[in-house]
């Protein structure tokens, strides 16, 4: 499990004004693609092991099945691309085409990483608009982001995501449980800015939903994905990750941020 779930990538460390190569650790991400009698029925991301637990629980979490009882058996398709596609075998007759309709979503040809990628590079082109960001602005973007969480501050259960100026000024923040609808509440704002800057992880999700609303970086106060790096780097936006008080790290295009060599 720990060799499938985690990946290293290089990065660079900014502390202050001073930066440093390195290589990290982060967690992978990879689509699974489930399929219940030879037909593809949901696709999911996730970090690669316990595949067989994660497609038994969707199944009954879904309410695809009533109960473990009714699943006879859950193996990886011996001719899928990265031991990424499952297949089920039920106890029971299903729906099949009410499934598709509720759960699939395409995942490009093969359902890996580098298919994924190609697949989000298809629907958006990368971004040659040529933005650099001063690391002193990102600095003071989390607590910026904090001190708009209202709904926050007075409960504790809320994601946010917030859009950025190049001068650091908050174009808009919008708080959710969930992290990917505060970006989505962000987009659809109309706001226009430079950095989103999201409360916690950076999944593949966010990383596309940045490129589609064609912002050129992304920043959090926690570890990205290997899939959004990988996206991040195809598409010419900076990942920037682990952001409190004055250190980050970099781990996708550099060249946008401003002074860096």
């Amino acid at each position: 499990m720990d060799d499938e779930a985690r990946a290293q990538v290089p990065r660079r460390e900014f502390q202050g004004a001073r930066f440093t190569d390195a290589v990290d650790e982060v967690a992978r991400e990879e689509p699974l693609e489930i399929r219940i009698a030879g037909v593809p029925i949901a696709v999911t991301m996730r970090t690669p092991g316990h595949d067989e637990e994660l497609v038994r629980g969707f199944l009954v979490t879904e309410r695809v099945v009533d109960g473990p009882a009714q699943i006879a058996s859950v193996r990886p398709c011996s001719d899928a691309a990265e031991g990424n596609v499952v297949q089920v075998v039920l106890h029971v007759p299903v729906d099949l085409a009410r499934l598709r309709r509720n759960f699939y979503a395409s995942s490009s040809c093969g359902v890996c990483g580098k298919a994924t990628l190609a697949g989000a590079m298809a629907c958006a082109a990368p971004l040659s608009d040529g933005v650099s960001v001063s690391a002193e602005m990102l600095y003071a973007l989390p607590a910026r982001l904090r001190a708009a969480q209202e709904v926050f501050a007075a409960t504790g259960g809320l994601h946010a995501a917030g859009l950025f100026s190049a001068s650091g000024e908050a174009m808009v923040v919008r708080e959710d449980v969930g992290r990917h609808n505060a970006v989505d509440k962000v987009v659809g704002s109309g706001a226009r800015g430079v950095v989103l800057m999201v409360s916690g992880r950076i999944s593949f999700e966010i990383a596309q939903k940045a490129l589609a609303a064609r912002v050129p970086a992304v920043a959090g106060v926690s570890a990205p994905s290997s899939l959004a790096i990988g996206l991040a780097e195809r598409a010419g936006i900076a990942l920037i990750g682990f952001l409190r008080g004055s250190s980050f790290n970099l781990y996708a295009d550099a060249s946008r941020i401003a002074g860096n060599p």
